[in-house]
């Protein structure tokens, strides 16, 4: 771990995007890893006592990902299925709610799709309070809207709680100028502009999600929720991943 007084934090608030195998067993099996959730729910824990405010959109992929149904024809529609996705994301909400309860943290839990019973629905300005408030704010349900990915949820959130940057929590280290995994080649980038990430055709999000970061100005890094402290260290502005912004 780096020392303590390198982690001052150099955002004051920040939205952390988080795919459901961040909370997931990784591979091909499904379900929520309650020993992933603890682990990164204390990452956030160490984060928020810092001062800083924290809001999180979280994936469902661990559960069920909507285009698992579109090779079975007709028998569940496409937007249904988008549907089903976002309702895994308000589970994954639920289990890292009361795990960061569990810790002693405050919480709210806001969906785009209204379920009352389970989890305040998005309000932009009660959300912004409850930020103020110093509760961790966990955004669920995407936009609320079919055929839009949860990297677009976090772009238009990050947008609308006027955050100062996107975290993009990932399993690999960066942008690079090709899929590491596949290229011994490939060079990692430290840093990228907007326009060499569409001059390039580099993949940092959904085109969507990136042109709605662009056009705010807002940063996005990129970086390997792994590494022990990583979170901190990102939010501290540390060299890490691949910061994209103007």
């Amino acid at each position: 771990m780096p020392e303590t007084h390198s982690l001052v934090p150099k955002y004051r608030r920040v939205l952390l995007k988080l795919s459901g195998e961040a909370l997931g067993y990784g591979g091909s099996r499904l379900g929520i890893n309650l020993d992933e959730v603890r682990h990164m729910a204390v990452q956030l824990q160490r984060v928020h006592q810092r001062g800083v405010q924290l809001a999180v959109v979280v994936g469902g992929g661990n559960l069920l990902r909507g285009a698992q149904f579109t090779a079975g024809g007709d028998t569940i529609k496409p937007a249904t299925a988008h549907y089903m996705g976002m309702l895994a994301t308000v589970m994954n909400g639920l289990a890292l709610q009361d795990t960061l309860e569990s810790l002693g943290l405050e919480t709210r839990l806001l969906s785009a799709i209204r379920m009352e019973t389970v989890a305040e629905p998005f309000i932009r300005r009660r959300a912004l309070r409850h930020l103020e408030k110093g509760r961790i704010v966990i955004l669920a349900a995407g936009t609320g809207n079919p055929f839009v990915t949860t990297d677009t949820a976090a772009a238009l959130r990050g947008t609308e709680l006027e955050v100062d940057i996107v975290l993009k929590a990932t399993r690999v280290d960066g942008v690079y100028s090709a899929d590491p995994e596949l290229d011994p080649n490939a060079v990692k980038y430290d840093h990228l502009t907007y326009e060499q990430v569409i001059r390039d055709g580099l993949r940092v999000m959904d085109i969507a999600a990136f042109e709605m970061c662009r056009q705010a100005s807002l940063p996005i890094l990129i970086f390997n929720y792994k590494q022990e402290g990583a979170i901190e260290r990102a939010i501290a502005g540390h060299r890490i991943g691949t910061l994209i912004s103007a």
